[in-house]
């Protein structure tokens, strides 16, 4: 006889992801290194992306779940000794624990395989060599930097500076160069993974794909608690690996759930079978609130969005202005448990004021969204070292928030 597998309601659900995800996890006073890495080992990775319109996306997370604090402490953790992450193509480009090397191994061997479709020409290839052995004579370096200095032979048709890039792109996801660090300007200063790189993690050997793929599973249903298996495919893109897809998650999913680390289940309204990992926690509540960035891995997954939250997302960065529904960088507000508005920001520096572009509550939303969001953004911006929070007129939201926040500075 089949045991009857157990349902969750989407509240359930909800508290179920967002603990997973260290929603629930007490805000140090002052965060520290072990409190990066407590918050680290709930995401997993912290997506990088280059739009700088509010703060880089991979600091997001961070300040989401820890409140303000020092970002020299990423810093510290992606650049100095012992590096605890490093940049890989991880879930997309990503700052991932060191650990994770080796399970990225398989996906380095395919991309070096591929050679981006790229490699076929010999210039290519004597282009690839040149750059390493100029990266290992003068240290970390920005693909500018060897454009300008690389001794070529140019007697084939001549490398500019596109050409540099995609073959330090390739060797990056080929896993022959890594990321030892970044510029002001957010360039990558490419070096050798073993100067980067712990001496442990190069030594460790390399998984087979099928472990490989277990394990990124694992991380993953660690990380979001309670998923289906498209969730869990997409946690660390395997479904966009070739040879690897949802169909080796299954089979990942699978053994996980006969070795009693995965428990199947259903949630109430998504009709798709969900897996829970054994040691995720169902509080009774959970008392958050938090500015979600577009890139946060609450809401990397669209329909799981969706389902549990009932919120439906849309990064409208790669939208014309004029069809934008709700602005350019549009964070979520989460509260509590739910996802009760949204809030299109932008870093105003000059001026030293935290711009509310546009506000929007979502049905239902409780009366006190307002006066919590006001709050929130009066923390984000003292973070970025902004002065104040100012409010346009767009949005339903706009009116109330803005009398929140001249209540919150006394006006």
């Amino acid at each position: 006889m089949t045991a009857k597998v157990p349902t969750l309601s989407k509240p359930q659900a909800r508290r179920i992801a967002l603990a997973a995800q260290g929603f629930r996890d007490p805000r140090h006073t002052v965060p520290t290194m072990r409190t990066f890495s407590r918050t680290l080992a709930r995401t997993g990775v912290l997506q990088i992306d280059s739009v700088n319109v509010l703060q880089r996306a991979h600091y997001m997370p961070l300040f989401s779940r820890m409140g303000p604090y020092d970002t020299e402490l990423l810093r510290r953790a992606a650049e100095r000794r012992p590096r605890r992450i490093v940049e890989y193509w991880a879930h997309v480009a990503a700052f991932m624990p060191v650990e994770l090397w080796p399970q990225m191994r398989h996906r380095m061997a395919r991309y070096k395989a591929e050679g981006h479709a790229w490699m076929g020409l010999p210039e290519r290839q004597e282009l690839v060599a040149s750059l390493i052995e100029e990266i290992r004579e003068r240290g970390p370096s920005t693909s500018r930097e060897l454009d300008d200095g690389l001794p070529r032979v140019k007697e084939h048709w001549g490398w500019n500076w596109s050409e540099t890039k995609q073959a330090l792109e390739y060797l990056f996801l080929a896993g022959d160069l890594t990321v030892s660090g970044r510029t002001s300007q957010f360039e990558r200063l490419y070096d050798l993974p073993e100067r980067v790189l712990p001496r442990e993690v190069l030594a460790a050997p390399t998984p087979t794909a099928e472990d490989a793929y277990r394990e990124l599973v694992r991380r993953a249903a660690m990380s979001e608690g309670v998923a289906t298996a498209r969730c869990l495919a997409d946690y660390y893109r395997l479904r966009q690996q070739p040879g690897a897809g949802v169909a080796s998650a299954k089979v990942a999913i699978d053994e996980l759930v006969e070795a009693g680390e995965l428990l199947p289940v259903r949630i109430d309204g998504w009709g798709k079978p969900a897996y829970l990992h054994r040691d995720a926690t169902m509080p009774r509540r959970v008392d958050a609130r938090a500015l979600l960035s577009p890139f946060d891995p609450v809401v990397w997954e669209r329909e799981r969005t969706e389902q549990l939250f009932d919120f439906h997302y849309r990064i409208e960065i790669y939208v014309p202005e004029p069809k934008r529904v709700h602005g350019y960088y549009v964070l979520p507000f989460l509260l509590g448990d739910r996802i009760v508005g949204r809030v299109d920001l932008k870093s105003d520096r000059r001026d030293g004021v935290l711009r509310v572009l546009g506000a929007y509550a979502e049905p239902g939303a409780p009366d006190e969204t307002a006066t919590e969001l006001a709050e929130e953004l009066a923390d984000l911006a003292g973070w970025l070292g902004l002065s104040g929070v100012d409010v346009a007129p767009r949005g339903d939201l706009s009116a109330e928030l803005t009398l929140a926040v001249k209540q919150l500075d006394g006006g």
